[in-house]
C-alpha cells in the first residue's frame, strides 16, 4: 500500500549480509518506509508518530535508532518511547554513536524504528555495512520495522538525481530493498516551506542556513527532487495495483534486456534501463557481451554485477563476436520485448561493445523478432562509481539535513 501524508512538524545469527530477494520471507517482520524528497520533510516525525499510534494499540515498540538532530520538536515527540541504548564506537581517532543490532535483536519487540535507511554504518559496529541490512536482520527475526528515506539514496534514480541537484549522492539504497516494503508512506513539503523551515534553524544550524539555501535547498532543486518523489511512487502505486509483489517468473507480459561494457556511461544506461522496466512492470535483464580476449572480469564490470543486483536484474555474460547477434538471440531465448543500449561511437567502444553500426545491426535484427530497441542519449558516468559500496569519505555516518551529498 501507498499512501500520502501531510507534513507535521540468546539466539541463532542469521547470515551477514543475507542476499537482497530473502527479506521478504514467509516469516518476516512487516516493513514500512516513510518516503521524502528532501532532508526536513517531516519524515522522523511522521514515524515517531506511528510509533505512539503502535503504543496505543498495545504494541511492543522500541526505538533502535533516531536521529533527531537537535530539532526540539522530534525530541519532544521521542519522549515516552523505549530507547534501546547504543554503542559507542571508536573509528579513525573519533567516538561515535551507533545502534546496536544486537541489543534489539535480543529484546525482541514487535515493532522497531530505525533512522535513514541509507545510513553507512561505521566501520567496527556490527556485523553489517549498511543500515538495510540491519533492517533485513530485524526483519527475518519477525521484527516489524519503521524506517525512512530520502528519494535521492534509490539506486536506480542516482544519474537523475544527480543531474537535478549537480551533487553525487554515494549512500545509495537497492531498489529491491524499497519494493520489497509492505508500505510507502509518501511525507511531503512544499519547497517553500521546506526553505522557510530552513531559514528559521528548523533543519540545520541557523549558521549553514544561507548555504543550503543556495545549494541543494534550491527551489529549483527541491522541485525536481519533490516531483521525482511522486513520479516514482506513482510507479509503484500502480504496480502493486498490477500484482507486481506476487508474481511469478513468467507471468509478466514485458522483459527489459539491458547491453552493458566497461564503456564510461554504462552505469546511467542501466539505471535507465532499470527505470523503463519499472514503468513497464517488467523483468530486467542485463547481459555483457564478451569479445575476443575481453577480461568477463574485469572491475568495472564486476561493479556493474553488483549494481544489476542492487536494481533487482538478472545478469548475463553472453560471448560472440558479433555483440548484435549476441544480445538479440539471447532476447528471443529469454522472450525479451525490450533492449535498452547506449548510442554508437567512433573511435570507442560503447555501452554495447561496438560502434554506430552495431547499433543498426541490433535494429534490424531485433525488428525482425519484434523486439523494441531504445537507444538512449550517451549519459556520463555517475560521480560515484557503484563499486565503491556507497562508502562516504571521512565521517561515515548518513547526516540527516547536511546539504553536501546528504
Amino acid at each position: 500500500m501507498t499512501t500520502q501524508r501531510s507534513d507535521d512538524g540468546p539466539r541463532a545469527e542469521p547470515p551477514i549480509a543475507r542476499p537482497i530477494e530473502e527479506m521478504r520471507t514467509g516469516g518476516a517482520g512487516r516493513f514500512r518506509i516513510y518516503l521524502g524528497a528532501a532532508a526536513g520533510v517531516g519524515k522522523t516525525y511522521a514515524m515517531l508518530d506511528e510509533a505512539h499510534s503502535c503504543r496505543r494499540r498495545g504494541d511492543d515498540v522500541v526505538v533502535a535508532l533516531v536521529e533527531t538532530h537537535g530539532r526540539p520538536g522530534t525530541e519532544a515527540h521521542l519522549a515516552e518511547l523505549e530507547v534501546v541504548p547504543r554503542k559507542i564506537v571508536e573509528y579513525r581517532g573519533a567516538r561515535f554513536e551507533e545502534r546496536d543490532l544486537e541489543a534489539v535483536l535480543a529484546r525482541r519487540p514487535q515493532v522497531a524504528l530505525i533512522d535513514e535507511l541509507a545510513h553507512t554504518n561505521v566501520p567496527g559496529a556490527g556485523r553489517n555495512e549498511k543500515r538495510w541490512q540491519d533492517v533485513s536482520d530485524l526483519l527475518a527475526a519477525g521484527i516489524d520495522v519503521i524506517t525512512n528515506v530520502n528519494v535521492q539514496h534509490i539506486e536506480s534514480l542516482a544519474d537523475v538525481v544527480e543531474r537535478i541537484t549537480a551533487i553525487a549522492v554515494r549512500e545509495r539504497v537497492p531498489d529491491a530493498v524499497i519494493r520489497g516494503a509492505d508500505e510507502i508512506e509518501l511525507v511531503d513539503s512544499s519547497p517553500e516551506r521546506l526553505r522557510r523551515r530552513l531559514l528559521y534553524g528548523d533543519i540545520v544550524p541557523p549558521d549553514r542556513a544561507r548555504e543550503a539555501l543556495r545549494g541543494f535547498f534550491t527551489t529549483e532543486t527541491l522541485t525536481g527532487l519533490r516531483e521525482l518523489t511522486l513520479r516514482f511512487l506513482a510507479d509503484e502505486l500502480e504496480g502493486r495495483s498490477c500484482g507486481r509483489p506476487g508474481r511469478t517468473r513468467g507471468e509478466t507480459a514485458e522483459r527489459v534486456l539491458v547491453g552493458v561494457s566497461t564503456a564510461p556511461g554504462s552505469d546511467a544506461v542501466l539505471r535507465r534501463g532499470a527505470r523503463l522496466a519499472a514503468r513497464l512492470k517488467a523483468d530486467l535483464h542485463v547481459a555483457h557481451v564478451v569479445v575476443g580476449d575481453d577480461d568477463p572480469f574485469d572491475m568495472k564490470i564486476d561493479a556493474l554485477r553488483r549494481l544489476a543486483d542492487d536494481l533487482g536484474a538478472e545478469w548475463a555474460d553472453l560471448s560472440g563476436e558479433d555483440p548484435a547477434a549476441a544480445l538479440v538471440d539471447f532476447a528471443g531465448q529469454r522472450q525479451i520485448t525490450q533492449i535498452v543500449v547506449g548510442p554508437g561511437g567512433r573511435g570507442r567502444r560503447i555501452p554495447l561493445l561496438g560502434s554506430g553500426s552495431t547499433v543498426r545491426r541490433l535494429s534490424r535484427r531485433a525488428a525482425n523478432e519484434g523486439i523494441d530497441v531504445h537507444v538512449v542519449a550517451q549519459a556520463p558516468s555517475s560521480a560515484t562509481s557503484p563499486s565503491d559500496g556507497g562508502k562516504p569519505d571521512g565521517d561515515p555516518r548518513t547526516m540527516e539535513g547536511r546539504p553536501q551529498g546528504r
